[in-house]
Formats: structure tokens, C-alpha cells, sequence
């Protein structure tokens, strides 16, 4: 029998929930109500304790529940907490039934709820924010003249932002609706297309089409996108009521399972990278990503990633580009400054480290985005 959490951390875990309940999941009534019930009821919450400090998240309590009641779905059971998920067909709104059906739900499950939540961590590998990649990968290579990148994602999963050249891409107007951009006719029509909608301001303005010569993942567990269990995780990390990001996920997987891009597994993400740029070749831009991802590292460990990654940003040339939350970049550069855009639910920072020709780093902030790419607004 798991041994009871300690109460002042469920408590501190129901607030969390309360605060998740409110602007983070406004896009989705089933997650707000799942939330509020785990801020309300400590015996629900208390699921998350079994998570390591640092995935202890709502995201992560929501996707076992998903996942769980996918995995029953897909046996040929049908719970009925079922009814309420839009992902495996279910057409219920939440209503007054739904806190008694997820009591029950947890009561049946709560050793398999449990073990999801103690052994898995949240991968959304989220394709939407390569609307926001793409655009600033191309103002690379314009400002640098170098077309050809070696592109490397840290807390990759399954890899599937390193497809940021093969997806479809459409820009809009938020204020207007009309069409702003698109990406090449060229493109495979069998790959996902993401609207981005663009706030006032300046646009993406770059047309260069940049070369990636070479692609890598790395992550603490990467995910093989042959592996249905796995990949069943990665959609269960999905939000349930929306259905064009499940579309454009597996349209997604499709494809990478014909790529084969390498994806590794790592425990030291800066020496990975370290190794890494020893193989880039002179000609070719060196290009480190993340997203979404410093957010799970430690205060010192990220100080430690951090350090690391801006010595060879200075030394070594790469560039690095984070899209993270727009508090925690200041952890790295604490002169960046204010966007109107933060303020959104769901706000995402992204920002480029460059060399500055110096032996230093130069900073910018490149857009604001939502947090998976629904909309962006382009930096000064």
C-alpha cells in the first residue's frame, strides 16, 4: 500500500490545481472542471504526490486520467468517465454527474493512476510551436547569411519538431482574419498545416527557406514513435476537447515514422550538447532548441544547462532559442523585457542567444506566443 503523502505537500498541490482551474485551461470546460474537483478534494490531488518534485504538475495528474481512460477504450471497455472525452468519442459537457463518475473512476484505478504518474512525465512535443520556429530559424539565416543549420532539440520526445521544414504553415490576422502568409506550395500535402493567428505589430517578415542539414533530439526518455503505448502517452498529454491538434499529432507521427530522425536518450543535456557541436560542420549554423522544457529543471541545474549552453553560444557560435514561460527566462537573460503579450493565458517567450562577434552573448527577444502556437507576436 503506497504510504500517505505528507498533507502540507497536498496542500500545496490543491493550490496548484485551483490556480491551473483558472486562465491556463479557459480553452478546455473538461479540464477546468477536473481541475477544481482535484483543488477541492485532497484524496484526488494527492495522486500527483506520487510524481518526482519536479513533474509535479496538473498537466501531469490530467494526462494519466487521459491516458487511463484511453488504454481502457482502446481494451473495449468503455467507464464512464469516458463520456466526457472528446478524444475517445465522447460527447458529454461537464455537468453535476461528472465529480461522483471521477470519484468512482479514481477509486477503481488508483494503483494504475499512480504508477502512470510516478514513472512518466509530460511530452506534449507540441508541432503548433513551429509556427513560431519556422519565422525565426528563416530570420537566421537572412541575418546571417548561413543557410545550411544543424538543428538540436533538447526535451525532444519524439522528435517531431525536428520535422519544423516538412510541416504546412498559415499565418492570419488576429484583429482581421486575412491571410498574412503561407508556406511553400511545395509541401507535402500530407503534412500538417498550423494557423497561427498574429497579433498587432511587426510581422515575420523573412523569406529565406533554411537548409537543415542535420537533426537530432535528445531528452531524459525519449519516446519511439513506433512504440503505440508510447505514442498513446504523447496524445493522452493532448488536451481532450481538441481535435485539430490530435490531427495534425498523428499526422505528424505519421511522417516521422518515415524519417527516422535520431532521437537519444541523455541524463546531462549540456554535455550532450557539448559532444554534439564537436561533429557540426564549419559551414553550417549550429541551432540549439528547447520548449517547454527548463521549466522541469531545478534551480541549480538550470543555473549549471544555463552557464553551459551561453559558453558555447560565445565560444563555440551556436545560437540558442528557448520558448519558455516569460518569467522563468529571466532566469537566463534577466534584461528581457516586457511584452503586452505576456499577459495572455498561456504566454510563451521566445528567446535567441547569439554570439555578438565579441566573445559575448547577444540577446533577443524574438516573439510572444501562446504555448502551443495558436498565436504569435513578432519582436521589435
Amino acid at each position: 500500500m503506497t504510504p500517505s503523502p505528507d498533507p502540507a505537500v497536498v496542500a500545496a498541490l490543491q493550490k496548484q490545481f485551483a490556480w491551473f482551474s483558472g486562465p491556463a485551461l479557459q480553452d478546455d470546460p473538461l479540464y477546468q472542471a477536473l481541475a477544481d474537483g482535484a483543488a477541492r478534494r485532497p484524496e484526488w490531488a494527492a495522486l500527483l504526490a506520487a510524481a518526482p518534485a519536479n513533474q509535479r504538475w496538473p498537466m501531469l495528474w490530467l494526462a494519466a486520467l487521459q491516458d487511463r481512460v484511453m488504454a481502457l477504450v482502446e481494451a473495449g471497455e468503455r467507464p464512464p468517465l469516458a463520456e466526457y472525452y472528446a478524444s475517445v468519442g465522447g460527447t458529454r459537457a461537464p455537468d453535476a454527474v461528472l465529480e461522483g463518475v471521477l470519484g468512482d473512476f479514481i477509486d477503481q484505478h488508483r494503483a494504475a493512476l499512480e504508477q502512470v504518474i510516478a514513472t512518466h512525465s509530460t511530452q506534449t512535443n507540441e508541432i503548433g510551436r513551429c509556427a513560431v520556429l519556422w519565422p525565426i530559424l528563416q530570420e537566421l539565416v537572412e541575418s546571417t547569411a548561413r543557410r545550411r543549420i544543424a538543428l538540436l532539440d533538447v526535451g525532444c520526445s519524439a522528435g517531431l519538431n525536428l520535422g519544423v521544414d516538412r510541416w504546412r504553415y498559415r499565418y492570419v490576422d488576429d484583429a482581421t482574419g486575412a491571410p498574412l502568409a503561407a508556406s511553400p506550395a511545395d509541401r507535402d500535402p500530407a503534412a500538417p498545416e498550423i494557423t497561427c493567428r498574429v497579433l498587432a505589430g511587426a510581422r515575420p517578415a523573412a523569406t529565406a527557406v533554411p537548409e537543415i542539414a542535420s537533426r537530432r533530439g535528445i531528452d531524459l526518455a525519449p519516446v519511439a514513435v513506433d512504440d503505440p503505448v508510447a505514442v498513446r502517452w504523447l496524445r493522452a498529454c493532448l488536451w481532450p476537447h481538441d481535435a485539430e491538434r490530435r490531427r495534425r499529432f498523428d499526422a505528424a507521427v505519421a511522417i516521422a515514422r518515415t524519417q527516422h530522425w535520431p532521437v537519444g536518450a541523455t541524463a546531462d543535456a549540456a554535455a550532450s550538447i557539448v559532444d554534439w557541436l564537436r561533429d557540426v560542420p564549419a559551414d553550417t549554423l549550429p541551432v540549439v532548441f528547447d520548449s517547454w522544457v527548463l521549466s522541469y529543471f531545478d534551480a541549480g541545474l538550470l543555473r549549471r544547462h544555463v552557464d553551459a549552453l551561453l559558453a558555447q553560444v560565445a565560444g563555440r557560435g551556436a545560437v540558442w532559442i528557448s520558448a519558455d514561460d516569460p518569467k522563468l527566462a529571466r532566469t537566463w537573460w534577466p534584461g528581457k523585457p516586457d511584452s503586452q503579450a505576456d499577459l495572455r493565458p498561456n504566454a510563451t517567450a521566445w528567446t535567441v542567444a547569439r554570439p555578438d562577434g565579441q566573445g559575448g552573448v547577444a540577446w533577443t527577444l524574438a516573439a510572444t506566443s501562446h504555448a502551443h502556437g495558436r498565436w504569435m507576436q513578432w519582436g521589435a
